[in-house]
């Protein structure tokens, strides 16, 4: 049964992903007809040129870059999200659990109110939000091991607590700043936004993702097993240890990049991981990949509304993903027939 919802799921959520990403490329200030998206699209394609320049850059180089770029987050986020899960057993674990968003948010907020990394351009505030979300989770980490494991209730409380404190940097940076459009770019940039969406942010997040969803795909076994116990799977062969850590340093990067080109964009990884496990169930072979779907959706229809509920000026996206997660989180939560892990 699982298997022939599954086979059902995919093709119905790809099919509603694409249209939405062709929908939200025609929002924004200016509303774009899907038909002359096509058109741009197709000439852009075959290497026509298209009569109108301008809606051409408009399509072209802004708004397909960010819709593809609120795609790849998304999808990221949702495998984050179900990994992450599974990692330390515990249904209301997020991407962000391990601290990173929290020190890059410290990096992103060191680089704008100070002016860090300045040479670097475009990259300078995506490359501290890296370093701070690589420099948190090393810390995490090394907290954990040195006082006794990788367990799940030892990253759980680790994370959350530097990541308070993290949080708590964050803010005197921005209370320091004698910068108002300093401190409320930091702001912005803390609530998720991916305005600044271009070509060359696009590469390399999703070479990202596509590792992870590859490499998490291969571990579906594995990781069937871990959600079940650290015990069970180590009797079934699975090497835990090396498994968490494995888990650990991927999730780390995945998420660092993310959060790096998109600020702290919430409950994606919180909420579509349980919503696949309504469709799907809890085996991973069916779940990662119907999460990544489902989180590249929601984002991509999260992303335009933001750009067109208050136009011509627009929300912060991850503003709109914990107004519309949270209730939706509390109505899957409702489901009588919904159980973490059940299958």
């Amino acid at each position: 049964m699982s298997r022939a919802r599954t086979a059902v799921v995919i093709p119905v959520v790809a099919v509603a992903l694409g249209c939405a990403m062709v929908a939200a490329t025609g929002c924004g200030a200016e509303t774009v007809p899907p038909a002359t998206v096509f058109e741009v699209l197709r000439a852009r394609v075959t290497g026509a040129a298209f009569a109108d320049p301008g809606l051409d850059t408009i399509i072209w180089q802004l708004r397909v870059p960010r819709t593809l770029l609120a795609a790849v987050v998304g999808a990221g986020l949702a495998l984050a999200g179900a990994a992450m899960q599974t990692l330390v057993r515990n249904p209301l674990a997020d991407p962000y659990l391990l601290g990173v968003s929290s020190g890059a948010g410290v990096g992103a907020a060191a680089v704008i109110t100070s002016g860090f990394f300045a040479g670097a351009g475009v990259w300078a505030l995506s490359g501290g939000a890296l370093l701070g979300a690589f420099a948190a989770a090393a810390m995490v980490f090394l907290i954990a091991v040195a006082q006794g494991g990788l367990t799940p209730l030892r990253l759980v409380l680790t994370g959350t607590v530097l990541g308070s404190a993290f949080a708590a940097l964050s803010s005197y940076l921005i209370f320091r700043s004698a910068d108002p459009a300093a401190a409320q770019a930091v702001l912005f940039w803390l609530l998720g936004s991916l305005a600044g969406a271009d070509w060359t942010r696009i590469a390399l997040p999703a070479c990202v993702v596509g590792v992870a969803a590859v490499t998490l795909a291969a571990a579906a076994g594995w990781l069937d097993a871990l959600n079940v116990g650290a015990d069970t799977a180590a009797s079934v062969g699975v090497p835990v240890r090396a498994l968490r850590i494995a888990l650990f340093a991927g999730l780390a990067v995945l998420v660092g990049v993310l959060v790096a080109v998109s600020g702290g964009i919430g409950f994606v990884g919180l909420v579509v991981p349980h919503a696949a496990r309504l469709l799907v169930g809890s085996p991973h072979r069916a779940l990662l990949p119907v999460s990544a779907l489902c989180g590249a959706l929601f984002l991509v229809v999260a992303d335009a509304a933001a750009r067109i509920l208050v136009r011509p000026t627009e929300i912060p996206v991850g503003v709109l993903t914990g107004l519309i997660g949270a209730p939706v989180f509390l109505l899957l939560m409702g489901r009588r027939r919904y159980r973490f892990g059940a299958s």
